[in-house]
Order: C-alpha cells, then sequence, then structure tokens
C-alpha cells in the first residue's frame, strides 16, 4: 500500500511541479469548480448513480485505500457496495494545476468498505480531476481513513 499511495501522491506532485501554476494561488473559479465537481461525484456515490460515476471516472483512474490500490474496475465495484445515507464535506481545499483539479478535503460518511462498516469520524481524503476532452474527468482519489474507525 505505502508504493500505490507513493506513486499517486508523487504523480501529482509532478503534475503540479511541471506546469505554470502555482499550488499556492487562489483561483475563486478553480475553487469553484472544484467544489462542484467534488459534490457532483458524492451526490452520485450517494444516490448509487452508477450511470454517472461511470461517466465521471477516467479510463485511467486509479485510487488508494487503506487496504491497498485499485484501480477503475476495483472502484467501480466498491462503490456499488458502499450505501451511504449522508455525508458531510469540511475543510476543502482546491488548487488548480493547468488541466488537473486537486481538491483535499475531510469527509464524515458513514460507510461500507470490504464487508466493515465504518464510523462517521470524519477523515482526510485527496481527489483529482482533469479535464478532458470528454469534460472533467476524476482520475485519481485518495482515501486516508483507517480501517478500525
Amino acid at each position: 500500500m505505502k508504493t500505490a499511495a507513493l506513486t499517486i501522491f508523487t504523480a501529482v506532485f509532478l503534475l503540479i511541479s511541471s506546469t505554470g501554476y502555482s499550488a499556492a494561488e487562489k483561483d475563486p473559479a478553480a475553487t469553484e469548480m472544484g467544489k462542484k465537481l467534488l459534490e457532483r461525484f458524492w451526490m452520485a456515490v450517494k444516490n448509487n448513480d452508477m450511470n454517472s460515476i461511470d461517466q465521471i471516472l477516467a479510463p485511467g483512474f486509479q485510487s488508494v485505500h487503506q487496504y491497498g490500490s485499485g484501480d477503475r474496475r476495483n472502484e467501480l465495484e466498491l462503490i456499488k457496495k458502499l450505501h451511504i445515507d449522508s455525508y458531510t464535506l469540511t475543510k476543502i481545499k482546491v488548487t488548480r494545476n493547468g488541466p488537473a483539479i486537486v481538491i483535499t478535503y475531510f469527509v464524515s460518511v458513514e460507510e461500507t468498505i470490504k464487508g466493515k462498516r465504518l464510523s462517521k469520524t470524519p477523515a482526510p481524503r485527496m481527489t483529482v480531476f482533469v479535464e478532458t476532452e470528454a469534460g472533467w474527468q476524476l482520475t485519481a482519489h485518495a482515501n486516508l481513513k483507517p480501517m478500525g474507525s
């Protein structure tokens, strides 16, 4: 798992550092777009709207969870089984780096992962959207909530 997490974070770092944008720049339009994309994704997950999720996830999507890394197929299977009632997004930070919007945040959500029901304790996440010819697509997601909580 450490290797997968390091790979995703390294890729995001390289994407950020290879563009002409400063990660620290305040960009209200990017912040608004990032929040809108994030809310769209979480609402689709909450509603178990697999058609929307299928369109949102990029073909080369990757994720990292507390139990290891996954690809698009793994994430679609995981989302099908989440069955969440509600969620709360807080501490949202958005940066735009060229065609990528990187969002870090905390989410409070009661979810079932790998058959284990987790508490609503807020946990950090990172979600990366990239602007493609097909529109904005989610290309990477990190769930940093420990399985024991």
